[in-house]
């Protein structure tokens, strides 16, 4: 699956900010410095290399914008892999980011349930994933928010299928970086946030999916990232899930 999908790449807007969805191919030259320019502005570790060739895997870029600046974005690559003699469809996150002055607003949410339900579309009869790696607790957040099953999590463990399922895609994708007895990848040139940014504010520690996110990857101010996967599916989305959909018309 290619980024040629045939499908209208959905643009969101929520009162001043617009989330646009593009294929990676058409990106402009100036678009592509501006994305690496947030990301390095709160990441340590980022470089224009290592930068390039992530965008390069990448199928789709979603880009926040806020009176026409940058706020955030994120990639996404679509892929196809065989499990049990059944086709089935992941979207796997690449490097996201959005600056502080943009946390809490919906429209990244609403334009990313917004564009992988267009993906969807090309093969609705077909299971699709979502391979989420977590270095930080506001990553991990969106999965409690948005979806009523995902793995891992504080108050279920995953049927033997669904773990094996995470652990074989994890290895498939990350190979030797990827430790099964914890579920975290440690890459060997990892990026990490900034200063306060990787700090847990006060308060939020005491949530219960923070102190589960916290326990399971301690190592996360060192930039380790824990493998994580749902099923993209309207079932599968939470009250709030649904609300987003229902607000993420044009």
């Amino acid at each position: 699956m290619t980024s040629n999908l045939a499908m209208d790449a959905p643009i969101r807007r929520v009162s001043d900010d617009v989330a646009v969805s593009t294929p990676t191919a058409d990106l402009a030259a100036v678009e592509r410095v501006a994305m690496f320019e947030l990301l390095a502005t709160y990441f340590d570790g980022v470089n224009e290399v290592n930068f390039e060739r992530d965008l390069a895997e990448k199928n789709w870029v979603l880009r926040i914008l806020r009176d026409g600046r940058l706020v955030g974005f994120t990639t996404l690559q679509v892929y196809a892999a065989q499990r049990g003699g059944q086709r089935i469809n992941i979207i796997y996150s690449g490097d996201t980011i959005v600056a502080p002055e943009a946390w809490g607003a919906p429209v990244l949410a609403r334009g990313w349930i917004s564009l992988v339900r267009a993906l969807r579309e090309e093969r609705g009869a077909e299971p699709w994933y979502w391979l989420l790696l977590s270095s930080g607790f506001r990553t991990y957040r969106f999965l409690p928010v948005f979806w009523r099953e995902f793995w891992p999590r504080r108050d279920a463990k995953p049927t033997a299928d669904r773990a094996a399922l995470l652990a074989s895609l994890a290895r498939e994708r990350f190979g030797r970086f990827f430790d099964p007895s914890t579920g975290v990848v440690r890459f060997p040139h990892p990026q990490r946030l900034r200063g306060q940014l990787a700090a847990i504010p006060e308060g939020r520690a005491l949530c219960p999916d923070v102190q589960f996110f916290l326990q399971r990857n301690p190592g996360h101010v060192d930039g380790d990232e824990l493998v994580c996967l749902t099923e993209l599916s309207d079932a599968n989305l939470t009250s709030a899930g649904r609300r987003m959909i229902r607000g993420a018309s044009p």
